[in-house]
Formats: C-alpha cells, sequence, structure tokens
C-alpha cells in the first residue's frame, strides 16, 4: 500500500509499505478521507518526542472497513485505544484512561495510508447522508464538542447568556464556534492573525464576529464569561487571562509547548476557573458523527481536499500558512 512517511523534521515521502495485518479484535479499514492535525504538524516539525521518526503520521480518518463480516462498512474512526477496565473507561470517561493509545503513535501506526488497522470498538457507522470526507471532521469536532461541554457544565449557566470567546481559527477554534452556535451561545467571538482564516471563519459561521488579536473592536479585558484556547500558546493563555472577567472559565485545548501566559494573580483574586481539555469520550465521538449528518453543525464547506500523494506539498503549504481553509482533508486511494 502507499503511505506518507514522517521520516524526520520537516521531511514527508510516500513509499510503498507492507499492508498492515489486524491483531485481536481489529479491522483492517481502508481510507479514504484523512485530515491534518496540528498535533501532526507539531510532529513534523520534529516537536513530539511521542511521534519519533520514521511513522506514518495520521488520526482524523474515515473510510471502508476492507475485510470480515462487516466488508464495505463505512465508517468514522475513534482513533483513541482504551483499555476498557480501568476507572476511567468504567466511568465513561475513556479519553483520560491512564493505558490509551492513539493512531499514529508508537505502537500504533497513524492514517495517511491506504489501509490502518483499528480495534472494531472504535468504529462509528457513517449515516448514508454522510459523506467520508465530512465523518473525517467527526474526531476535530469531538475535540471541539467536548471543550465547550466542558466549559459550559464548569461556566454553570446557559450559554444563550454568555460571551464566548474563540482563541484560534483553526479546525478545532473554528468547530468550537460551530458547538458553540449549535448550543444555542448568546454570543461568539473568534480570534485569529491570519487574515484568510477570518475571512473563511466568518463565512462558515456568519453568527460570529472574527475578529484580530489586535483589533480595537474586539472584546476588551474582563469582558468574557467563556474562552476557549484552541492554540496553547504564551501569548494566548495571557490574552484569555487578559479577556476573562471574574467568575469566568478558561478552557486550555491546544497543545503547544509552554507553560507561561496565565495571570494566575488575577485568576485566584477573581476566580476564574481554568480547565484543561482532551480528546472526547466515546459517546460526545457518537454525537458528533450524528450532528454532522443531521446538519446541526452547518454546510461542511470549509475543507480543502488533495490526495495523499500531495501530502508533502500539503504540509509544507500549511507550515507556510498558504491554506485558508480551516481542515486539509487528505485522500489515500485517489490519483495523484
Amino acid at each position: 500500500m502507499r503511505a506518507l512517511i514522517y521520516t524526520g523534521p520537516n521531511a514527508l515521502i510516500v513509499d510503498d509499505v507492507p499492508v498492515p495485518v489486524p491483531g485481536p479484535g481489529e479491522v483492517l479499514v481502508r481510507v479514504e478521507a484523512v485530515g491534518i492535525c496540528g498535533s501532526d504538524m507539531h510532529a513534523y516539525h520534529g516537536h513530539d518526542a511521542r511521534r519519533p521518526a520514521p511513522l506514518i503520521l495520521g488520526h482524523e480518518a474515515a473510510g471502508r472497513v476492507a475485510e470480515g463480516p462487516r466488508a464495505g462498512a463505512r465508517v468514522a474512526v475513534n482513533p483513541l485505544v482504551t483499555c476498557g477496565h480501568c476507572p476511567a473507561c468504567e466511568a465513561g470517561r475513556t479519553h483520560l484512561c491512564p493505558s490509551r493509545q492513539i493512531l499514529s503513535m508508537p505502537p500504533r501506526p497513524g492514517a495517511f495510508a491506504d489501509f490502518v488497522c483499528v480495534p472494531e470498538k472504535s468504529l462509528v457507522p457513517i449515516p448514508d447522508a454522510l459523506s467520508t470526507t465530512h465523518a473525517a471532521l467527526a474526531e476535530p469536532l469531538a475535540v471541539a464538542y467536548h471543550a465547550v461541554n466542558q466549559g459550559a457544565r464548569l461556566l454553570g449557566r446557559p450559554l444563550a447568556g454568555a460571551r464566548c470567546v474563540v482563541l484560534g481559527g483553526g479546525a478545532i477554534g473554528f468547530g468550537s464556534g460551530l458547538v458553540l452556535a449549535m448550543q444555542g451561545a448568546g454570543e461568539v467571538v473568534i480570534i485569529e492573525p491570519n487574515p484568510e482564516r477570518r475571512s473563511e471563519a466568518a463565512r462558515g459561521l456568519p453568527t460570529a464576529r472574527c475578529r484580530a488579536p489586535d483589533d480595537a473592536e474586539g472584546p476588551g479585558p474582563d469582558s468574557a464569561d467563556l474562552i476557549l484556547d484552541a492554540v496553547g500558546s504564551d501569548a494566548t493563555r495571557a490574552k484569555a487571562s487578559q479577556l476573562a472577567r471574574p467568575g469566568a472559565v478558561i478552557v486550555h485545548i491546544g497543545l503547544l509547548p509552554g507553560e507561561r501566559g496565565l495571570d494566575v494573580r488575577k485568576i485566584t483574586l477573581q476566580e476564574i476557573v481554568v480547565s484543561g481539555s482532551y480528546c472526547y469520550t466515546m459517546q460526545e465521538f457518537r454525537d458528533v458523527v450524528e450532528a454532522l449528518a443531521d446538519g446541526r453543525l452547518g454546510p461542511l464547506d470549509w475543507v480543502e481536499e488533495r490526495p495523499l500523494a500531495a501530502g508533502a506539498a500539503a504540509f509544507a503549504d500549511m507550515d507556510a500558512s498558504r491554506v485558508a481553509a480551516p481542515k486539509l482533508i487528505l485522500r489515500p486511494n485517489t490519483p495523484a
């Protein structure tokens, strides 16, 4: 099979590798669509020790079961592999399993390939109304869905009366805006420095206001009830601290390196809640597949598709900010 292989910092090649063999409880999935995630970019830059080269990256996947009793079934792939019997798994919080694995991290190759092996329990059927391209959005949108759920729970009051600010207009930030709109947030502001991404976010989410970080018409200090940091940099943590009004909630989603920026004194004096948010539960993943199929997350016309053979160029274009779309989808099994 053909696979896009990370070979070292800023280096990817397409090469032939053996088709993987499913282990116990696993199935072989023919990949039809797989998104490029920010964590893939982080690994591409050589900044993720959990993803050493050489490695097949990619975990936002959808396709068809390739063999066995379910052959031909269209499925979205939950890339988290968990034990199923620890306290977190038994409580339904599978994403917090201490022995969790994820596709694209050893020992599990990722989905930038014609085929990938996945535990059968990790597959969610795709309704007929949903394309595999759009089903591949389930993973990043489930991340956003879980983060919004976390923020709403901690805020403790309806989102309809809340000012919600999202830092970052990439797939997770834009997706957070879509989820906030779906859940009836009263006001949504997306802050994004890239003007092309701001324009794309404004087109895809017309009910939100999209602003540059230094825009005088953007939200001011002490004005936001819920802040979702979809970047996770020193600068966005500082911005989140500045925006938070007394009693606000900051949900930290981004995984960039660093730990500075939070105004701990303000957080203490104004009882601001800061929470991490990682991945999603299996039920949340299913909920998002259903919401995608039902149209509750909008028209989904904000993706760009390219063949897997053009994957190295796609990474380079994303790295150089030449991609305006919030999500770039690679299509294995598609001619260049």
